[in-house]
């Protein structure tokens, strides 16, 4: 990695950058139940600018590192969601099969991808996301309750593949889709914390894959995830989180959707603008 020829103390600013994004996706996995992939694809994908990393893996490496990350995380906010009686394990069931096989899906579009189409489509639905929370109209929801089995095939494949090539947890799209058919956000939340451990086990395995022997990749790397950036991260975010389920379980219905579109409008300006640069 050819940002390793940094002088020590900018590579000490680094990783103290990426330790403070552990107690944020941290946070951020218990509260939003998202695993902490939305804060974490971005805060990787500039400090692997700033060490040197190639522009053509720069984005799947911050992805695949993310999701590997998101698979203690997701695990540490499932159980201590599930203890509270919180998750939708109907829900969950449902979704046993088609969310990974969105996952293999996409992990094969990611070996073909470039990076900025991982950044478009990161930019776009978190902003699509962000409409919907903020603006949040009872006229946006649907009647009747969540869809039967076939509609909860697709939306499965659907949150499976797009969360996939974002490098998040799930917690964006199920969240979006529960709250749509009228579930109350804690009880996506809670469901999605379990979502993402579907999408992360199999997730991680396809980044390796898609990026098994690139010449490309920095040290420490098995094909898109990036061990370094991995060790650095998860004690962090597993002590951390399970602060965020208690803040979730502390805010008012409203302030969770608010808090949790303005994030997701800082994050896709972030990339938009990474695109426009």
């Amino acid at each position: 990695m050819s940002g390793l020829d940094l002088p020590w103390s900018e590579l000490a600013v680094f990783a103290a950058a990426i330790a403070a994004s552990g107690v944020v996706a941290g946070l951020m996995a218990g509260i939003f139940g998202i695993g902490g992939g939305a804060v974490l694809v971005p805060v990787f994908y500039q400090v692997f600018g700033l060490l040197g990393v190639d522009e053509v893996v720069r984005m799947h490496l911050a992805v695949g590192s993310s999701l590997a990350i998101i698979i203690p995380t997701s695990i540490r906010s499932f159980t201590g969601h599930k203890a509270r009686g919180a998750v939708d394990m109907d829900l969950l069931k449902s979704f046993l099969i088609p969310v990974p096989i969105g996952v293999v899906l996409a992990s094969i579009t990611a070996a073909y991808i470039s990076s900025e189409g991982l950044r478009v489509i990161f930019a776009v639905l978190m902003l699509l996301v962000a409409v919907r929370l903020l603006f949040n109209r009872e006229s946006w929801k649907l009647k009747g309750d969540l869809p039967g089995t076939g509609g909860r095939t697709v939306a499965g494949v659907v949150i499976g593949y797009f969360s996939t090539l974002m490098g998040i947890g799930g917690g964006v799209m199920n969240n979006t889709f529960m709250t749509i058919y009228g579930r109350p956000m804690h009880q996506a939340v809670a469901t999605s914390s379990g979502v993402g451990v579907l999408i992360a086990i199999p997730g991680t395995i396809g980044y390796i894959w898609a990026g098994w022997g690139h010449p490309d990749l920095p040290i420490a790397s098995t094909g898109f995830i990036n061990w370094v950036a991995v060790a650095l991260i998860i004690p962090i975010a597993l002590i951390v989180t399970p602060y965020g389920v208690r803040i979730a379980h502390a805010l008012k219905k409203r302030q969770l959707e608010v808090a949790f579109g303005l994030f997701c409008i800082f994050i896709s300006a972030r990339f938009f603008w990474s695109l426009a640069a």
